[in-house]
């Protein structure tokens, strides 16, 4: 596990935090909301480390970084082998087959997500949390074997932010639709990220 949390952790973080400022670059009104959030928290200091209680003031941000994770999951694929024989509209797949999830796939379900197609942080609000699937929502695997590492890696990316966000707003140079996913070991943009970084303080 502590490999899990040193190695596993950076290429992904690395990627939910890539996708998130180059998805709030594209949506002005959704990083104005982060930015007053983040200048609440801190008051404008930009000196700061983010002490646990900040992190959990940071609600909106967080629901922007999981709205990033939705669209753009940085591990695109999941393999499970099957426990037990399993029926599928007609088709029995039996004990022992390996199966692949698709989040990337999963994550776009609009019976889940209104918008399903679209950068919408509010698909995160507590009470539209509360009445999903548990399981429309997989960035980090689910059930007993789930990534372990799922909380330290959504504290290490809203630390990262805001420290970002303390002093940089950013515009997205290419348009959301232009920036594919590309679905290797971890999820790359097809483009990467093309940002333009403008100094806040």
């Amino acid at each position: 596990e502590v490999d899990t949390f040193m190695f596993a952790g950076h290429d992904t973080t690395a990627s939910a935090i890539g996708f998130t400022i180059w998805f709030l670059g594209q949506y002005p009104e959704w990083q104005k909301r982060v930015l007053e959030e983040i200048d609440a928290v801190f008051g404008g200091d930009v000196m700061r480390d983010p002490t646990e209680a900040d992190l959990r003031q940071l609600v909106y941000l967080e629901r922007c970084i999981k709205e990033s994770l939705r669209l753009m999951p940085p591990v695109p694929i999941i393999g499970r082998t099957l426990t037990e024989d399993l029926e599928i509209e007609g088709v029995t797949l039996p004990k022992g087959l390996l199966v692949m999830v698709m989040p990337l796939l999963t994550h776009r379900d609009p019976e889940h997500f209104e918008h399903s197609l679209d950068y919408y942080p509010d698909h995160f609000l507590p009470e539209k949390e509360a009445a999903r699937h548990p399981y429309a929502f997989i960035p980090f695997s689910a059930g007993p074997r789930n990534c372990i590492g799922q909380k330290f890696a959504l504290s290490e990316e809203k630390t990262l932010l805001s420290w970002f966000f303390r002093r940089f707003s950013v515009e997205s140079v290419e348009p959301y639709p232009g920036n594919r996913p590309i679905p290797e070991i971890v999820l790359k943009p097809s483009i990467g990220f093309p940002v333009r970084l403008f100094k806040r303080h």
